[in-house]
């Protein structure tokens, strides 16, 4: 039987995003970044939801491209979006794309600022048109893993990103953090690590409702980042980690209305170790990996924990309760790159001396909302760069104004994280 330290590399607590529990919760942030510092210019930001054309049901993570630039966005876990345009491209048109749905292309001068309902259709159609040499499902992931090189960006670029990361007790939110960052995205065929650095951040804290303890995500951005498993293999499973499990063709379906082959997976059965159970989407014409969904096995809890946890009271038993995992790739001129991923952690702990458990919810997201090819190789200077396992929360102070920030995409919060950020900017203005 492989180790897990075989199947997963030796970074294999990055995936899952490693969680610091202990008693202590400054930042100076003086950056220049490429593509973040643009041309002064204006912009026009567009409002709404996503939704099914049938059931009205809001469709969540849903693409928003402009067309014609490498600018999008991604809907929240409410179906909301809000992308803001540079008014040189308000002749343009957006595209929106769901899995498993038609993609529709709307004029951006056929849409209002705010209160846009976007209708998608369901897309289902058997690939009897399309048809590889593959002897089964394992073939075809292995296939996929092969042409990495031959499907992904082969050169740098240059990523911006929004990030944030949330923690709730139970429903409602304690802590908040949010960064825009620049990422140095290093070539598929480059072995080499990207690099990240934080531009703007904020954050907010609720003590009071931490229980005396403090939740901190190490990593933070570069936990989302390593979601690139095209990029990152080895964090989720190689070539020879693929041995660990069974893989079967389920329903195909179809994305940005190109037909797609769906893989689902699970470990074999005489596997110990906590692995992931889920479902690949790949496209059908040429093998790239358009989405990925899937959970990390927290059966043995024990092991599952050893995982996530650094550091933790001794007091208090720390128990995994899910560990659920999402990328999405794009593409453009037939190259495609990360585009969004997204980390829901949930923890119950377990004190010696008290009669009730606290449950936490943590999330992590990143959105790529615009890139550049970095034909210049340019890099960053070791001071700047982000540290792999820096902590978002202690390097991020308070938040600003609803103008923060200013003509940077980033991801429509949900309505209760937009009620806790208000409650937090009263409380603000009273104490100033």
């Amino acid at each position: 039987m492989k180790s897990l330290s075989t199947i997963f590399g030796s970074k294999k607590t990055t995936i899952t995003a490693v969680i610091l529990i202990i008693f202590t919760f400054v930042f100076n942030n003086n950056v220049s970044a490429k593509t973040i510092v643009k041309d002064t210019i204006g912009f026009k930001q567009f409002e709404g939801v996503v939704i099914d054309s049938k059931t009205k049901k809001e469709l969540v993570y849903a693409s928003i491209t402009v067309n014609g630039t490498n600018i999008s966005t991604v809907t929240n876990s409410q179906g909301d979006f809000a992308i803001k345009v540079p008014t040189i491209y308000l002749n343009n048109k957006i595209t929106v794309s769901y899995l498993g749905y038609t993609s529709l292309i709307i004029d951006l001068k056929n849409l209002e600022e705010k209160n846009n309902i976007i209708k998608l259709e369901t897309y289902i159609e058997e690939l009897s048109e399309v048809k590889i040499e593959v002897k089964d499902a394992k073939s075809l992931v292995l296939e996929m893993l092969k042409r990495r090189g031959q499907n992904y960006f082969t050169k740098q670029t240059t990523m911006t990103g929004f990030y944030r990361e949330t923690i709730k007790k139970r429903r409602s939110y304690v802590s908040l953090s949010e960064a825009v960052v620049e990422i140095y995205k290093q070539s598929y065929t480059n072995s080499k690590n990207d690099i990240l650095k934080l531009y703007k951040t904020r954050k907010s804290t609720d003590y009071d409702k931490l229980d005396t303890i403090t939740l901190k995500l190490q990593g933070g951005p570069f936990s989302a980042l390593y979601m690139d498993i095209i990029k990152n293999p080895n964090l989720f499973f190689s070539e020879e980690g693929t041995d660990s499990y069974d893989f079967h063709f389920d329903t195909a379906t179809k994305i940005d209305n190109k037909p797609v082959y769906v893989v689902s997976f699970a470990p074999k059965s005489y596997i110990e170790e906590p692995l992931y159970i889920g479902k690949l989407f790949i496209e059908a014409k040429s093998l790239a990996l358009k989405s990925a969904t899937f959970q990390l096995s927290i059966e043995d809890t024990e092991k599952a924990a050893r995982l996530f946890i650094v550091k933790k009271p001794s007091r208090a038993d720390v128990i995994p309760i899910q560990a659920n995992y999402h990328v999405d790739y794009r593409e453009k001129d037939g190259e495609w790159f990360y585009g969004y991923s997204r980390i829901e952690l949930g923890f119950k702990i377990d004190y010696d001396k008290r009669l009730f458990n606290s449950v936490y919810y943590l999330t992590m997201e990143m959105a790529i909302t615009d890139w550049e090819k970095n034909e210049e190789n340019l890099s960053l200077k070791f001071k700047d760069r982000f540290k792999s396992n820096a902590i978002l929360s202690d390097e991020a102070s308070g938040f600003s104004d609803p103008e923060f920030w200013g003509e940077f995409n980033v991801i429509e919060p949900e309505k209760p994280i937009e009620s806790a950020i208000k409650k937090i900017q009263k409380q603000l203005k009273r104490s100033n």
